[in-house]
């Protein structure tokens, strides 16, 4: 392991941003794979990444292997819902990372996007090609792609100004009196954990309107439509107003319930064409496994 003593320009700065300059050419998203790996010990102890330096700490590293990322095509049998010359419509399964990163270098929707579709855009580079949003890898439903980069400006453009519609269905806990409701929260990075998102007064206006759309005992079927798109919006914000959403094991309740992560699905989405602006609407039946769930309930 390689070792570095903390001098006074490191004092009071937290674990994992210093570890970006003590570690050079390394992401900050290394370095907290690094931590959550056991590779970095601070005075023979592991720490957590939001770790306040002290003036003669000693930290040791050993780095880890960075696998190389594989853009091969891959066919995983993904479920195009529409294509045309310049957008496509994708139906995202359960389990699947949207791009590479992190931990997650191959079968992600990007491999299984470059086997089903001729032309990508390259407008995000290499890792990205065709992506304009992302939805959470144990969400399930439909995502806009675009072939070339004309669409993927036009679509950015729309994600921007909130033109496009994008509606969700989520099981949460408990019952709710109203029939609607609105939550206008800001979400930052959690400063406790850099893997998650929380509402803070520092973050980014975030909005969420929800619908009930059917009540069971402990548990309600809503609908959420976005405003914003935030980091696992729909998942702070529901657990913010104390209905997490049912599976979910970063933000929902201790005992999860099902393996199947959380019961959150893109139903709907809606978006001008960015040639023809034509408006076109896409609409998805919920998982079967979801669909199971809701008739144990009944």
């Amino acid at each position: 392991m390689s070792q570095f003593v903390v001098d006074e320009t490191l004092v009071k700065v937290r674990l994992d941003k210093a570890l970006t300059q003590i570690i050079e050419g390394k992401s900050r998203s290394y370095t907290l794979k690094c931590i959550e790996e056991g590779k970095i010990l601070v005075n023979g102890k592991q720490e957590k990444p939001s770790y306040s330096l002290k003036k003669g700490d000693v930290i040791s590293y050993e780095l880890l292997e960075e696998q190389p990322l594989n853009m091969d095509a891959k066919d995983l049998n993904l479920e195009i819902v529409y294509e045309d010359n310049d957008v496509a419509v994708v139906n995202k399964p359960k389990g699947m990372v949207v791009h590479p990163g992190a931990g997650n270098t191959e079968d992600t929707l990007v491999h299984g996007l470059l086997y089903e579709l001729d032309d990508l855009a390259t407008i995000n580079g290499v890792v990205r090609p065709g992506i304009v949003h992302r939805i959470d890898k144990d969400t399930t439903g439909l995502l806009m792609v675009a072939k070339n980069d004309m669409a993927a400006l036009g679509l950015a453009e729309q994600l921007k100004n909130h033109s496009c519609k994008r509606r969700y269905q989520a099981l949460v806990y408990g019952t709710f009196a109203e029939n609607k409701g609105k939550i206008n929260a800001p979400i930052a990075r959690d400063p406790e954990d850099r893997k998650k998102m929380a509402v803070s007064k520092t973050g980014k206006q975030a909005t969420t309107h929800f619908t009930v759309l059917k009540r069971f005992k402990e548990f309600t079927l809503i609908e959420c439509e976005l405003e914003t798109g935030r980091t696992h919006q729909i998942r702070v914000h529901m657990s913010y107003i104390g209905h997490p959403i049912v599976g979910d094991k970063v933000y929902g309740r201790r005992k999860v319930i099902g393996d199947q992560g959380q019961f959150l699905h893109a139903k709907l989405i809606g978006f001008e064409h960015p040639r023809t602006h034509e408006w076109m609407e896409f609409d998805s039946e919920l998982p079967k496994y979801f669909q199971d769930f809701l008739i144990t309930l009944e």
